[in-house]
């Protein structure tokens, strides 16, 4: 096509949006709206699959052993849990190191541990790391049949409930998401159908005096893509704003959460934005053409 024949397409968009202005601002709104759902839903979702991510990698088996047991016995369960193929690591943890621990965890709150006076209840343990997290499980019960072990344990029931928690939100995200797009087609569908009812007679001169269907159709189409466009841009800018602050606050409270970096994670989830909010707008652009417009 020429230039020219773009300039006019660029200029009927704008005039038609300036036209519709109520219908214009609904659409960009409920485009904004639909996406800014949407990005949030998938930061907590990628979130999610990263946290438990790093969880996994980073498990490892806490092995509590009996109060009863002399040095040598502690020393030689620790001796076969360190010759099983899998370890990685083991560190031996007494019970006044972890008391210690307890009270620096409770912070201003260890002056609950006064009622304990000179008691220290906790248990001599192992911390095992392994060199695959997917052998935890298995290598946890191996290690609970050794004599002298009460138990050993791990954060695998974490993983697994953040996975469970990340499946819920995708679900209710994925019919929440359906729901604001058809609301959004519809919305974009009726602002493209009431240009063309305003524009009839000067589509019909335009049949009739030689035009191609795709020559009347790209103005309109042109104006769906604007609106889902410029929904994105909101929705965006929105986001990038919301996921800073709250990613300045949990570091200032809970700095140990393993957040996705916001370079270049929100640069991704601005492109896939304005992706779908553009292709958003051509479809109802599309869906009010086809129903509305006989070209």
């Amino acid at each position: 096509m020429k230039i020219r024949t773009w300039e006019y397409f660029i200029r009927e968009v704008f005039i038609s949006l300036k036209r519709n202005n109520w219908m214009t601002f609904a659409s960009i709104s409920t485009v904004a709206l639909s996406l800014l759902i949407l990005g949030m839903f998938l930061i907590i979702v990628l979130n999610l699959n990263n946290m438990a991510s790093a969880l996994e990698s980073q498990v490892q088996i806490n092995v509590y052993l009996h109060d009863d047991l002399s040095d040598r016995e502690m020393k030689e369960i620790g001796e076969k849990i360190q010759a099983m193929s899998v370890v990685e690591e083991i560190k031996f943890v007494d019970k006044k190191d972890a008391m210690d621990r307890f009270k620096e965890r409770l912070g201003d709150q260890k002056t609950l541990l006064e009622a304990l006076e000179d008691t220290n209840p906790l248990p001599n343990a192992f911390e095992v790391k392994l060199k695959r997290p997917e052998e935890v499980k298995a290598t946890a019960n191996k290690i609970n049949e050794f004599e002298g072990v009460e138990t050993a344990k791990f954060g695998q029931d974490v993983v697994e409930q953040l996975f469970e928690l990340t499946k819920m939100v995708r679900i209710f995200g994925f019919f929440i998401i359906v729901f604001l797009a058809m609301a959004t087609l519809f919305i974009i569908s009726n602002t493209i159908r009431l240009t063309v009812f305003a524009r009839r007679k000067e589509i019909g001169i335009m049949k009739y005096v030689g035009a191609t269907n795709w020559f009347i159709r790209w103005p309109f189409l042109m104006e769906g893509m604007v609106l889902g466009f410029l929904g994105a841009i909101v929705a965006t800018v929105l986001l990038r704003n919301l996921y800073s602050a709250v990613t300045a606050k949990i570091y200032s409270t809970l700095a140990f959460l393993p957040l996705i970096p916001e370079y270049p994670f929100l640069n991704h989830i601005t492109l896939l934005l304005l992706v779908v909010g553009t292709a958003i707008g051509a479809l109802g652009s599309t869906i009010s053409l086809k129903r509305f417009m006989n070209v």
